[in-house]
């Protein structure tokens, strides 16, 4: 930038330089062709007769009045003079210097207005060209994203109406039988009951979806950091989710050194890797397993989880922790979330100065936190 910036300061100065000369030169063929040459005898000739004509003086009065004002202080005149010619030339000048915060001030308001147009600006500008048109390119990208999110919100809210039907009419169908048949055999009344809890269960969490996307850009991380034993919080979440892998007799398995520490907010950490292994476990193969890792190494943790099941495209893993995207374009009503999951996770690995990402080859995805042991 420095660079940039002494190289229009030298480009300003040397047409400062030129202007000097310019003036210089026109000052030198005024007074030597003018008024050193054919202007000085035909301006005397018409100073003294003024004088002589118009205000009774005699000749060598005003021929004295003459020499006193104009020959004596020839100098004075030519200083004076140049300084005019200096001030005129250089309002020209700064009239191209203006046009500089001119086109700037233009690229600007191409900015505010958000035009479809590249900014240019002339050849010396060309690094605060490039600089508009980068702001320029970047707010272009965040008022995509921006528009696809909301998109991508309002789909989920239309889906999710729609799912909250199913169940519902689910329930108050069932919750009918009973009521009209009081004398229903005991095994039918179980079964519709079953069934109604079932939908009341998953009418719960399509409620709680929607209250996760009115709280997602309400909400800001604050966290409660203490000393987490990380082996035991991995252990726990693999069994409490137990109940989630039986049906389809999938398994966790845990690697994870005893009493590996680390330094976090114990309820945000654990909701970061439950929505991860959520995941995992949504997407996985039946009979398959999750295989979870824990190391530390150059001062930082490194957290997988590697999961079986089919393998995430490339342009989908860039997409996969944005807000309100959904993996499951099919909007399954078992594994379908409100696509929040895993953003909410990368903010809470964000606050705690780390990083998550994803990759996914043959099969096989890895989701990988990477945290300080110490922040």
């Amino acid at each position: 930038m420095n660079k940039e910036f002494s190289r229009l300061k030298r480009k300003i100065l040397w047409q400062i330089v030129f202007i000097l000369i310019i003036a210089a030169i026109i000052g030198i063929i005024i007074n030597f062709t003018l008024i050193d040459g054919v202007l000085q005898a035909p301006f005397a000739d018409l100073f003294i007769s003024f004088f002589t004509k118009v205000i009774p003086l005699d000749y060598q009065n005003a021929q004295l009045i003459y020499m006193t004002l104009f020959q004596y202080n020839k100098s004075l005149w030519l200083a004076i003079g140049f300084m005019i010619l200096l001030i005129i030339i250089f309002y020209i000048a700064l009239s191209r210097f203006t046009r500089y915060f001119y086109e700037i001030s233009k690229g600007i308001d191409m900015l505010a207005k958000e035009s479809k147009e590249e900014i240019s600006l002339p050849e010396e500008l060309d690094f605060v060209e490039k600089k508009l048109n980068s702001v320029k390119s970047t707010l272009e990208k965040r008022a995509r994203e921006a528009q696809d999110a909301e998109q991508r919100k309002n789909d989920l809210v239309v889906y999710l109406a729609h799912d909250i039907k199913t169940p519902l009419t689910s329930v108050i169908g069932y919750l009918s039988l009973l009521d009209e048949a009081p004398d229903m055999p005991a095994p039918q009344k179980e079964k519709y009951v079953r069934i109604t809890l079932e939908k009341t269960y998953r009418l719960e969490e399509l409620i709680n979806e929607f209250f996760e996307i009115t709280r997602f850009n309400l909400q800001t991380i604050m966290l409660d950091k203490k000393e987490i034993n990380l082996s035991y919080m991995l252990l726990q979440m693999a069994d409490e989710f137990y109940p989630l892998l039986s049906p389809q007799k999938k398994q966790a398995v845990v690697h994870a050194g005893e009493n590996l520490k680390i330094f976090g907010d114990p309820n945000k950490l654990a909701r970061v890797f439950n929505n991860i292994f959520k995941n995992a476990i949504n997407y996985s193969y039946k009979k398959s397993s999750i295989i979870i890792e824990a190391k530390q190494q150059d001062g930082k943790t490194i957290i997988t989880f590697t999961n079986h099941g089919d393998t995430i495209p490339p342009h989908k893993l860039n997409t996969i922790f944005e807000k309100f995207y959904r993996l499951d374009v099919s909007r399954s009503s078992q594994t379908g979330g409100a696509g929040l999951g895993l953003a909410i996770a990368k903010e809470i690995v964000k606050a705690h100065g780390g990083e998550i990402s994803a990759e996914s080859h043959d099969t096989y995805t890895i989701f990988t936190v990477t945290l300080p042991i110490e922040s």
